[in-house]
């Protein structure tokens, strides 16, 4: 069986290819290149050939709706919109309306569930900063959701009179790892990324006290900058929310 796999976010959408139970391909192409091009942009980049389309969407309900007209001419297949549910593939939903949950937490836990038999803090570092807990049988404890860093360092110049706006990269470059910053630019930087580690940080110390031991799994664009501020052993998992659909596939 071959399919397509569709990670849709806010900021990026990403894809890969999965063949005979294998990841083959991966790529992304951001959101704004959509919102200028059009869906067209990705008829040079995905497959037309396979047997099945499944698809994590956050970025809306009109969004998904030309997503799913696009791949029909595309691929002449139905997209599968994946939605919470109660209880599946080794993971219980924590909320009380399971479907409320965000459908990419639900598929990064599917995902983090696959890799990690135990208990696990699923960080998902994008526009939006998730961290869901999951316990050693896969009880979804409950989460948190944060701005993502790009978002803080935002709102930091929106509301204030001389603060920079910082762009991604000079997110990334700003620090050079230093906690204390000799620039305004690297002090901003420094900070958004020492506010998410903490929660993170928090959040491990919470589960420790239920005496859980739980593995840190990071994804998302900004989770390495978030795991180069955290003083814990964290995972990388660039491709977490597609191991969750694939998985909801096999």
């Amino acid at each position: 069986m071959k399919a397509l796999l569709l990670d849709v976010g806010n900021s990026r959408l990403k894809w890969g290819v999965l063949d005979s139970a294998a990841m083959r391909r991966t790529g992304h192409v951001t959101q704004s290149a959509i919102r200028e091009q059009g869906l067209s942009t990705l008829a040079r980049k995905l497959p037309r050939n396979v047997d099945a389309v499944i698809a994590c969407n956050v970025a809306g309900k009109t969004f998904a709706t030309d997503l799913a007209a696009f791949i029909r001419s595309h691929c002449g297949l139905d997209v599968q919109f994946v939605q919470p549910v109660a209880k599946a593939f080794g993971v219980t939903n924590g909320y009380r309306q399971p479907q409320r949950l965000g459908a990419d937490r639900w598929v990064a836990m599917i995902g983090a569930r696959a890799w990690c038999a135990s208990s696990c803090l699923v960080v998902d570092a994008g526009t939006a900063i998730t961290i869901d807990a999951l316990d050693d049988d896969g009880q979804h404890l409950g989460g948190q959701i944060l701005p993502g860093l790009q978002l803080m360092a935002s709102a930091l110049a929106k509301n204030t009179g001389d603060l920079p706006n910082l762009g991604t990269r000079q997110l990334n470059t700003a620090t050079n790892g230093k906690i204390f910053a000799g620039s305004t630019a690297a002090a901003i930087a420094s900070g958004v990324s020492g506010a998410a580690a903490g929660a993170v940080a928090r959040a491990l110390r919470a589960m420790r006290q239920k005496g859980f031991k739980p593995t840190v799994i990071l994804t998302g664009g900004d989770a390495l900058r978030i795991q180069s501020a955290l003083d814990e052993e964290a995972h990388f998992r660039p491709q977490l929310v597609l191991e969750g659909l694939a998985r909801i596939l096999e």
